[in-house]
């Protein structure tokens, strides 16, 4: 009783105007996005089915289940003389003209950027046919091939990088992709979906009113800086998962959430990525690399900064979805990538000394931040 009383009191406080620069005292709480539809598997075969019934040479074609992401989506490999195709089945009909993964596959395609070829589209099913680009991630690449190698594979995902921003801001930007922002809202969204389902929903923390109030102004802080930053055109999710090594080169995927975000956004999260470990000196070397080709006119710093900064909240966004799988999906298949992930959180956390009270706050319940 007098835990909820006192944080009645904070939330009384927290709501008073006041001056000064003082963060919130609660966590940030953007309204919800509505939750997407479910696709049931019984629904998806039997779209895919009648999809299959109109392809020539759909009849006779056999059907494999992939592996999806933590998307709503379901994906099958159609094998069929010739060649192999891939099915991508969305919860809800798409639009051929304005579907997003359309958009901003036909931008990418026009400015240079490996993607795969769309063949078909079903659009009141919600199916899509797309080219086959095999099963080798950049992940399962740089695992089987030597340093020298791993380096030259991350500096050509580097080069598609540079060519992303380089283009993007050339000629008109009406598409969608340019018309949504990493703005404050999203950011503070993100970190508290971490705070709902990683602390409180995986972990099963019971914060405390003054952590609580830590924490809330740790993320304002970090929300409104990462903000205020110029934007470019991002992927949204540039990770070792998201690239496919296909044909000798690297092939893009899963880029329809693409949206403006600092020139950090996609380098934090493929150098500081939860899924593979890279040698600090070929993330120092290829940060630096990056600055003199995408951004030479910001100091070493300055860049910096706004590198480690950007992890930081990539690392945290990342763990609230691997908390939200687990605990509320039962999907248990991003737990080993826990651990690099609070990792990086916590060496990057450590350099601020303007987030120790995050940090700390954060500490007493995830000892893997002390």
């Amino acid at each position: 009783m007098a835990l909820k009383q006192a944080e009645r009191r904070t939330q009384r406080r927290s709501e008073r105007p006041r001056g000064g620069r003082r963060g919130p005292e609660q966590p940030p709480r953007p309204a919800p996005p509505p939750a997407p539809p479910v696709l049931t598997e019984t629904e998806a075969d039997r779209r895919v089915r009648a999809f299959l019934r109109g392809l020539p040479g759909g009849r006779a074609a056999a059907l494999e289940p992939l592996a999806g992401d933590a998307s709503t989506r379901r994906y099958y490999r159609l094998r069929r003389p010739g060649a192999d195709a891939v099915l991508s089945v969305y919860p809800e009909p798409l639009d051929g003209e304005q579907h997003p993964f359309l958009v901003v596959r036909q931008l990418l395609a026009g400015w240079g950027i490996p993607v795969p070829e769309v063949l078909a589209v079903d659009g009141p099913r919600g199916v899509l046919l797309l080219q086959d680009l095999g099963d080798e991630t950049l992940q399962e690449r740089i695992a089987a091939v030597g340093e020298p190698a791993q380096a030259e594979l991350y500096r050509q995902a580097l080069d598609q990088l540079v060519r992303l921003q380089r283009e993007s801001v050339q000629g008109a930007q009406r598409a969608v992709c340019f018309q949504i922002a990493f703005d404050y809202e999203k950011l503070a969204w993100e970190m508290h979906f971490f705070w709902k389902n990683f602390l409180e929903g995986y972990r099963r923390c019971d914060l405390s009113v003054e952590d609580r109030v830590s924490i809330a102004e740790g993320f304002h802080r970090l929300c409104s800086e990462i903000a205020s930053w110029p934007r470019v055109l991002t992927h949204r999710d540039f990770h070792s998962r998201n690239l496919m090594w296909h044909g000798e080169r690297l092939y893009w995927i899963d880029f329809q959430d693409a949206r403006m975000g600092p020139a950090t956004y996609d380098l934090a999260s493929l150098l500081r990525d939860s899924y593979v470990d890279l040698p600090e000196g070929l993330v120092e070397d290829l940060s630096e690399e990056f600055r003199q080709r995408a951004v030479p006119g910001e100091s070493r710093d300055t860049f910096n900064r706004r590198l480690e900064l950007m992890s930081i909240q990539r690392n945290l966004k990342a763990l609230g979805t691997f908390g939200y799988q687990a605990a509320a999906r039962g999907n248990r298949v991003y737990l080993p990538y826990i651990p690099r992930t609070l990792v990086n959180a916590r060496r990057n956390l450590a350099r601020y000394p303007e987030l120790s009270g995050l940090r700390k706050a954060l500490a007493r319940h995830l000892e893997e931040l002390s």
